[in-house]
Formats: C-alpha cells, sequence, structure tokens
C-alpha cells in the first residue's frame, strides 16, 4: 500500500537581530559539521533571544545559555547563544520561559548581557537549528542582516503520512539491546549524540534509547541530551523494524566504543583494584611511636585523642509525591543558604574574613543550577528529596575526586559540608555542637569548613586528618583559629583510642603516640622556652636585623589586606615585600574597577607609613581560577595560562591594575613597586613592563619599580639577563621548588618530598643573587623558606638581601638574623650547596 502525503512547512523567523553567519564558518567543529543539526548563526546585534516559531519549550539548559523548542509538526528548534558559554554557568543569562511552557512567535526565551559574555566566551555568534533536519526538505536560509521578530530566517517542508506504507503496516517483533554501560566522560553530550543520530539514520527501523526509565528517539539530538545522562549510566536500545537487529547490534557496539569520542571503556565489573603500597621513597621515621603526615598548620600541642566519626543519615529512596518533594528540596535550600549567610556574616563580624569567605563559596556551591536540576530530576524519578540530593552533589564530588588537580579536589570537602547541612535540612536533625574535653586532638578522615568553625578553641587545641592538605579549607581556618594541624596523616591514627595521651607538631607534620611523662615535661619545657623567646622577639621587633658582624638584613611581609599591613608596622616590619592583590578579585561576581584598587593599595600604602611596598599582579590561573573570568579546562594547569600569562593575554585587566598602582605610588611617601608573577621569559617581562611605562607615562608617576618574581629554573638560570630588564627579584620558593622537582606540592603522596632546602633549589638561588647583584640590583625570597628558621641562615649565606616572612613571624625572624654571624652562615651555605638531599641541608642547618 503506498502513502498519501501532505505538506507541511516550518517558518522562523529570527530570533535575534544582527548579521547571519553560514553555519559552516561557525568556528565548532561540532555545529559547523551539522553534527548537531541543520541551520544558521547568526552574530547578534540584540540582547533579547525571541521565539522564532510557536511550539513547545523542550529542552532550556541550566546555564541558561541554550533552549529548544519542538512545533506541532515535530520540528525540534534548538538556539545555542555563543560558544563555550556553558562555562559561565548561567551569568549574563536569564530565562524568561520554563521547560514545558507554550509559546508563541517573538516571545522572550533568554535575555543575556552582550558586554559580559562577549568578554568571557569564546564567541557570541548564535546558533539557531532543526536538530531532526532529515524529517524535511527543501530547506532556505536567510543571508545578509536579519531584524528580530520580523525576517524569516529558515524555510523547510516536511511530509507527513496520511496512511501507512506497506512496510509501516507489517508488524514488527521488538529488538532490545543489552544494558550497556556509557564510557563518555561526560555522558552523551551533543557530539556522540549527534554520531548516534547519523548511525540510527542509516537504518529504515524505528529505534529509541533508554535510560532512567525516559525513552528518546534514537533520531534526536535533543532528546538524546535531554536523558541527561552520565558517565556510567546503563542505556538500552530498542528497535522495530527489518532492519532492526543489524540496527541494534551496529548502534550497540558505537555506544561501547564511545561514540567517537576517544575515552576509555567502561572497566568491568569483575576488575580487582590493586591495594595501595607504600613507595620505597616514602618518608618513614624509625620511631613506631611517630606517625607522619604533612604540616597543615604550625605550632605544637599535648592532648587527648578525640576520634571524629562522620555523621551517617537514614533515608528512604523513594517517595510518591514528586512535587512535594521538589518543594522540600527548595525550602532545604532556602533554609541552608539562610544558615551560611548568618555564618559569614557573623565571620565577618568577628575580623575572620577568611572564614567568611569560604561560607560565602559553599553559598555559590549550593547555588549551582546544575546540581539543583540534577536533584529535581531524580525527584522526578520517583526519588525522595533526601536521596536525589545526595545522589546528585555525589556525581559532583566523584568528578573532584578524578582531576589531577589538589587544589580542585581540596573541595571535596566543602561539597561534603554542603551535602551534611542539606540532609539535615531535609531530614529535620538538629546541628548539634560537638562536645569536647579539655586539650582536645581531633583525628578525622576530613573536616568539612563548618565543622572546623565551630570548633572551641577553648578546648580544641589541634587536630590530624588522615586525607586533606595544606590548601584544604580547614587546613586556612585551622591557621586562622591559631591551633596546629597536620594532613595526610597515618592510617594508624584511627585506631587510637579516645582519651589517648598524643603531642600534635604541626611544624614537622607529625603525631607522637604512646607519650611518656618525661616526653610530655620535655615538650613543655620546651614550649615555656619558647616563649620566652617570643617574648624577648616582640620586644625588640623594631630594632634592625643585623648580624654579629654588622650586616644588616631587610625584613618586611607577606600581607594579604589592610589588616595584614597594620599589624606588619606593629610587629617591626620594615615594609611589605608582597602584597598578594588576589584579595580584590577573588570571591565576587566581576572584577574590581581601576578606581576600587587603587582606593585599597592607596590605604595600605598609606599604613606603611613611608616604607616601601611590593605589589604582585594579579596571580590567578587554570589552578585557582576566577568565577567571572572562565577558562577552559587544562590537562596541567600549573604549565598553563597563569600569572603574568593572565595579564598578558587579558592586557585591559594587566593595564586597569598597574594603572590603580601607579595612582597608588602618586604623592607617596613609600617607593611602590609592581612585582611581575610567573615570569619566564625576557619577551614576557618586556611586554608587562612596556604597559607599566605607558601608563607611568601618561599619569606622570615616577616614584616605581618593576620587578619579577623568580618562580621557574629559566629565569634563575637567566637571572643576569633579566637583570638588565629587572630592578629587582624577588624568588618564590615554594613554586620554584615544585617546578625545580616537578612535585606538586599539594600533592598527598608528593607534599612531604618537596622540600625547598634542596641542594638543586639552593643552587638556583644562588644563581639568581649572583646574576642580579653583577647588575647592581636586589634580590628578596618572599617564598616559605623566609620564614623557615633551618633556611635563613643559609638565604644569609647565599647573599639575599630582603626576606618577606608572614607577618606573625617578623619579630622572631629578626630576632634569629641578630644571633646569626654572615661569615658563619657563608661557609654553611657553600656546605648546603655540596649535600646531596634536602635531609642532609637540614641536618647542616639546624635552625634557632
Amino acid at each position: 500500500m503506498t502513502s498519501t502525503t501532505v505538506q507541511q512547512t516550518v517558518s522562523l523567523t529570527a530570533p535575534l537581530s544582527g548579521i547571519v553567519v553560514p553555519l559552516e564558518q561557525v568556528p565548532d567543529p561540532v555545529f559547523a559539521g551539522k553534527m548537531v543539526g541543520d541551520g544558521i548563526a547568526i552574530d547578534p546585534t540584540s540582547q533579547v533571544l525571541l521565539s522564532p516559531c510557536e511550539g513547545t519549550v523542550s529542552t532550556l539548559h541550566p546555564a541558561h545559555h541554550a533552549v529548544s523548542i519542538t512545533t506541532a509538526n515535530g520540528a525540534e528548534v534548538l538556539m545555542h547563544i555563543g560558544l563555550d558559554t556553558v562555562l559561565l554557568k548561567g551569568d549574563g543569562f536569564t530565562a524568561h520561559v520554563t521547560e514545558g511552557q507554550q509559546v508563541k512567535v517573538g516571545e522572550p526565551l533568554i535575555e543575556f548581557d552582550a558586554d559580559q559574555v562577549a568578554q568571557q566566551a569564546r564567541s557570541l555568534v548564535t546558533m539557531v537549528l532543526i536538530t531532526n533536519p532529515d524529517d524535511f526538505s527543501n530547506f532556505s536560509f536567510a543571508a545578509g542582516k536579519v531584524v528580530s521578530n520580523q525576517d524569516i530566517i529558515i524555510q523547510a517542508g516536511s511530509e507527513s503520512a496520511a496512511t501507512q506504507n506497506s512496510e509501516e503496516a507489517q508488524d514488527f517483533t521488538a529488538v532490545t539491546s543489552e544494558l550497556i554501560a556509557l564510557p563518555n566522560p561526560v555522558g552523551l553530550h551533543a557530539r556522540p549524540s549527534a554520531n548516534l543520530v547519523a548511525l540510527a539514520k542509516q537504518f529504515s527501523s524505528k529505534i529509541t534509547i533508554s535510560c532512567h526509565g525516559n525513552a528518546a528517539s534514537a533520531r534526536s539530538v535533543v532528546a538524546i541530551m535531554g536523558l541527561n545522562t552520565k558517565q556510567g549510566d546503563e542505556v538500552q536500545l530498542t528497535a522495530s523494524g527489518a532492519d532492526a537487529e543489524a540496527a541494534i547490534a551496529a548502534i550497540s557496539q558505537a555506544i561501547k566504543e564511545g561514540l567517537g569520542e576517544d575515552c576509555q571503556e567502561a572497566p568491568l565489573a569483575t576488575a580487582e583494584s590493586l591495594p595501595e603500597e607504600q613507595s620505597l621513597l616514602a618518608v618513614t621515621h624509625d620511631d613506631p611511636n611517630c606517625l607522619l603526615g604533612v604540616s597543615a598548620s604550625p605550632g605544637s600541642a599535648i592532648g587527648v585523642v578525640v576520634q571524629l566519626q562522620e555523621q551517617t543519615f537514614d533515608y528512604p529512596e523513594t517517595a510518591e509525591n514528586s512535587e512535594a518533594q521538589v518543594a522540600a528540596l527548595h525550602d532545604a535550600l532556602d533554609a541552608v543558604q539562610q544558615d551560611l549567610t548568618e555564618l559569614q556574616q557573623q565571620m565577618t563580624q568577628q575580623g575572620q574574613a577568611d572564614k567568611a569567605e569560604i561560607f560565602q563559596a559553599h553559598q555559590e556551591l549550593l547555588s549551582d543550577p546544575e546540581l539543583i536540576e540534577q536533584g529535581e530530576t531524580f525527584i522526578h524519578r520517583g526519588k525522595s528529596a533526601a536521596f536525589a540530593f545526595n545522589q546528585a552533589i555525589d556525581g559532583q564530588v566523584q568528578v573532584l575526586k578524578q582531576l589531577d588537580n589538589p587544589m580542585l579536589a581540596g573541595r571535596v570537602s566543602d561539597l561534603d559540608d554542603i551535602r551534611n547541612r542539606m540532609l539535615r535540612k531535609l531530614l529535620g536533625l538538629t546541628d548539634d555542637a560537638m562536645a569536647m574535653p579539655e586539650n582536645a586532638i581531633i583525628i578525622a578522615r576530613d573536616l568539612t569548613p563548618s565543622m572546623t568553625a565551630n570548633l572551641d578553641p577553648s578546648k580544641v587545641i589541634g587536630f590530624a586528618t588522615t586525607e586533606g592538605g595544606s590548601s584544604s579549607h580547614s587546613a586556612i581556618l585551622a591557621r586562622g583559629m591559631g591551633i596546629p594541624a597536620v594532613a595526610g596523616i597515618d592510617n594508624q591514627a584511627q585506631q587510637l583510642a579516645d582519651g589517648s595521651k598524643v603531642i600534635l607538631d604541626g611544624d614537622a607534620g607529625q603525631l607522637r603516640i604512646n607519650v611518656s611523662d618525661e616526653e610530655i615535661n620535655n615538650i613543655q619545657q620546651r614550649q615555656a622556652k619558647q616563649a620566652e623567646q617570643d617574648q624577648q622577639d616582640l620586644a625588640s621587633a623594631h630594632d634592625h636585623a643585623i648580624t654579629t658582624d654588622d650586616h644588616q638584613m631587610e625584613v618586611v611581609a607577606n600581607i594579604a589586606n589592610l589588616n595584614d599591613a597594620e599589624k606588619s608596622v606593629k610587629l617591626g616590619g620594615e615594609g611589605v615585600g608582597l602584597l598578594r592583590s588576589e584579595f580584590l578579585f577573588l570571591d565576587r561576581a566581576t572584577a574590581p574597577s581601576e578606581d576600587e584598587q587603587a582606593q585599597q593599595y592607596s590605604a595600605i600604602v598609606k599604613a606603611l607609613q613611608g616604607r616601601p611596598i611590593i605589589i604582585r599582579t594579579l596571580d590567578v590561573g587554570g589552578d585557582k581560577p576566577l568565577d567571572y573570568m572562565p577558562m577552559p579546562a587544562e590537562e596541567n594547569p600549573f604549565l598553563g595560562e597563569r600569572g603574568i600569562r593572565i595579564g598578558l593575554n587579558r592586557p585591559s585587566i594587566l593595564r586597569t591594575q598597574v594603572r590603580a598602582i601607579l595612582r597608588a605610588a602618586q604623592g607617596s611617601e613609600s617607593t611602590v613597586r609592581i612585582m611581575f608573577p610567573m615570569i619566564a621569559t625576557l619577551e614576557e617581562l618586556q611586554a608587562a613592563k612596556q604597559v607599566v611605562k605607558q601608563e607611568a607615562e601618561q599619569l606622570g608617576v615616577s616614584n616605581y619599580e618593576v620587578g619579577i618574581m623568580v618562580e621557574v629554573p629559566s629565569t634563575a638560570v637567566m637571572a643576569e639577563q633579566f637583570a638588565e630588564e629587572a630592578d629587582f627579584f624577588s624568588i618564590g620558593t615554594n613554586d620554584l621548588t615544585q617546578y625545580t622537582l616537578a612535585m606538586d606540592r599539594g600533592h598527598p603522596k608528593l607534599a612531604a618530598q618537596v622540600d625547598g632546602l634542596n641542594p638543586a633549589v639552593l643552587k638556583l638561588i644562588e644563581m639568581t643573587v649572583q646574576g642580579a647583584h653583577k647588575a647592581g640590583k636586589w634580590v628578596g625570597v618572599c617564598g616559605g623558606l623566609a620564614s623557615d628558621p633551618q633556611a635563613v641562615p643559609l638565604l644569609l649565606g647565599l647573599g639575599v638581601d630582603e626576606l618577606s616572612v608572614s607577618v606573625p613571624a617578623l619579630p622572631a625572624i629578626k630576632g634569629q638574623i641578630r644571633e646569626l654571624s654572615l661569615s658563619q652562615c657563608q661557609t654553611l651555605a657553600q656546605q648546603a650547596l655540596k649535600a646531596g638531599t634536602a635531609t642532609a641541608v637540614r641536618q647542616l642547618s639546624p635552625g634557632r
């Protein structure tokens, strides 16, 4: 039986005003190759995306940069604003519709801030596509300028069968595939979905793909992406038609192979993971009563063990009333956001800005539209609100755990914190304060920031965690509270009985167990002696740091804000050797203006009362990104776009900051020095220096200097050449050490081996000093070594001119220098350069 057809047409008006760009010219292979669908692109001049047709909003991406509409005659129309705009996570976009909503031609769909999006995205070009083009024929596309809601941009015809043809009238037995685990790292997104559709169209059978109880046509890219799949999800194919078996076999194999994506095959269920082994280079201790970890917060404490067990929650997996569960989810979200706001305000009022910023970050994490969307999706599949939220956030936790980036992986504890807060709200549990004995030393797998912030410092005198690291938020909070902490401690610590006496050494990253009364007495005597020394150092804090043989070393401070600057003056700081300007750029939605920066820098310069200051330009990157400066994922962010490379690639940010610093120098008695981070080549320094020269001439400023941080070996090796361009050098020993040893200083297994007193690092410091002094330039050290009592004599002996130390360490470092002889330090430094290991160097230089 032949079919009779009725000709239908689809006609789309321009959703935006602008210039039409042929799809083939779009700088993205997925769109240019028509893998998602056929249509056009528009380079927009308007900022409100209008509906190009009448229909139903079938999908609205959580980031609000893409929306699709299904028309009455089955056309699936996708509109995607810009390229790489998914990275903005909704910032700059406002949705005016919701999924399932009926819309008319010209009705607003999405409004976007063109200036904001254009600065952060790869392109503003907007795609308008019919994602099921095989269901239509005789396409025609507009060209040139178009006006929104006026000009027709796409026209096509469709043939709908009035009667079934002979093949469709036959009864075919449906063929179903096995369950197939998706190997794709982020599930079936645009590219693999498009490849699946292309393969499905090679067969005449009707094919569907299902996951999580939902089914989608294998001929629709949008429908497949709407399944919201992730890696490891099990999908199943069903086909009905003359070639159903062949279709199932071919598509099943393609899914297993990743649908054209370069992804590893899903691991076999029977695979057995190899057990963890101790590295041959692992730092061990001859004393079985000494458990090793990594220093997270300095200081020592004598106390009793309190094992902190993780909170567990009991809740049903399923629930019948989805609407009630969605309402409960949003009520809990609102309540937790309010709790976090109150915590942030409380910390701010107490002058604890670091803690306040952490809970502000928690609010941002909790507002993630993809997290909320995922939770709602689970609820609509019949899950309870508690189960749904736990599953949604667990997906993000697993992604972070797999990242080869300790900074981001360290945010797992933040997500765990949010998870626990939400589950307590959803289950109606109270957030009881932890009851602690006197002199408690907590042992835990990890501490969430909320737990750490709620610790009573009058009772909790330290903690050790088996996970986490020196960059975790719990470590930052511990340092702010002034209590010692050790991360990555030996798992044996979790076997200690509550009440056991232990000694926590946050400086050495150790926990001593089975301690005797004699050991405790010795430690207490040492602490008393140290307290006496601290008082002496504080009393002479404003005296110069002059050695016994009359050599003066300048001792200045590393600071992060105005409060630090004021404290440094009170503690004898002779200036600022490093102002980390990131405090102005972090935890905000937009970059700080020139006026805001100038005001803040000026206040700090004024607080120094004529003392010199070094202001480091913005030092961020893939390892520590900014919310409003999205960056493409980098395989190794420590070798990517960070430090001065950000400023060179985004000159407007660099130029704005340089002008603000120079304005702070105008009329000041202080010498204001600009320092560029992560300089690796002369070309980088010359380009950045030219910006300073141009802006200084325009502002008429002359009381400034330009210097560089020495953080990579290339700069140290070429110090003599760099000295022709730079006014001064400041060695960042933390980064210099990790780049020299090729070891990430935040890595849980390698951190203990990342020691700045490695002879290779000391040799690079010597080369820097010699190259600089030959040209009459001076060298400072602003990294962690400057505050290390074992390193101070060596740096003095290597010829370093300035030490920039943490604010609390100022009196002690100045006091130590007064006890040293330059000539003896020079001899000691030469011996250290000939040593073979960092351990051997530390044995030569016992410290104060």
